[in-house]
């Protein structure tokens, strides 16, 4: 049986009180500026319609692909031990703290026409700056950490005692991982990829400097909002709330998830 401890000073409530609702706040204010007669009007715009649909493309691409390399990446980390581990974490949680337009220069001059692989891949056939690839490859770069460091966690959390206990009556390393493995951490990366994608849909430096700003192409929600907030300013608002609202939804699942994952 559990309890919740109430004993705490009354100072610090305070203090914490107002850290909410410095982040409330501006939410509420931004709520309140909309123009609710014209919402539906501001949101369903053709360049609205657009930058939306290929926000979520773009969002469940860069998704997959976080998956897809995020889990090795945790388990590595997380069930391995080797020489340079802590620096290779390092390096792989970098983006978190990295400035996106910063990552979307390193891609620039990877990717890019004159690239460090651009080159390469132009003499094939494939160019990928400023193309929708670029978008998802942005969005991967930023994104990723979040589901590295959401499973790693889950897998310390774990530990290995079932895994050591499948090794022991013969499953080999395949099966360990198929049957024991991914069903323990299943909540984690669900968690984990629901925060890359919540991650990529808000993605906005790497974007613009790695893939441009097309209409239809390259540009997603994110700068649809920074080009209305020139030109439209209630259109901007709307499709800020439109964000935020999908934010909010993002950070319930997460949290619902977590919780059902908590014995």
């Amino acid at each position: 049986m559990t309890g919740v401890y109430s004993g705490m000073p009354r100072w610090l409530l305070a203090v914490a009180a107002a850290g909410a609702l410095f982040l409330i706040v501006p939410l509420a204010a931004l709520v309140l500026r909309v123009d609710w007669s014209r919402f539906a009007e501001l949101v369903a715009s053709d360049s609205s319609r657009a930058a939306l649909l290929l926000s979520l493309q773009t969002s469940g691409t860069s998704t997959l692909l976080c998956v897809l390399f995020g889990v090795p990446m945790a388990f590595a980390l997380a069930r391995t031990r080797f020489r340079g581990q802590r620096v290779l974490r390092a390096l792989v949680l970098l983006p978190l703290v990295l400035p996106p337009v910063v990552g979307g220069i390193a891609l620039l001059y990877t990717f890019g026409r004159q690239g460090l692989l651009g080159e390469s891949l132009r003499v094939l056939g494939v160019d990928i700056a400023f193309s929708t690839a670029a978008v998802v490859l942005a969005q991967t770069f930023v994104a990723l950490p979040f589901l590295v460091l959401s499973l790693e966690g889950a897998l310390r959390t774990a530990g290995t005692r079932y895994e050591a206990v499948a090794a022991t009556l013969g499953a080999g390393p395949t099966t360990v991982l198929r049957r024991v493995s991914l069903p323990l951490v299943g909540p984690g990366i669900v968690s984990g990829a629901v925060l890359s994608f919540a991650r990529a849909l808000g993605e906005f430096g790497a974007t613009l400097t790695f893939a441009g700003s097309l209409q239809g192409v390259t540009r997603t929600l994110p700068l649809e909002i920074y080009l209305q907030r020139e030109t439209d300013p209630d259109a901007a608002v709307a499709l800020s709330l439109v964000l935020v609202a999908v934010a909010v939804l993002v950070v319930a699942v997460a949290h619902r998830i977590h919780e059902g994952s908590t014995p």
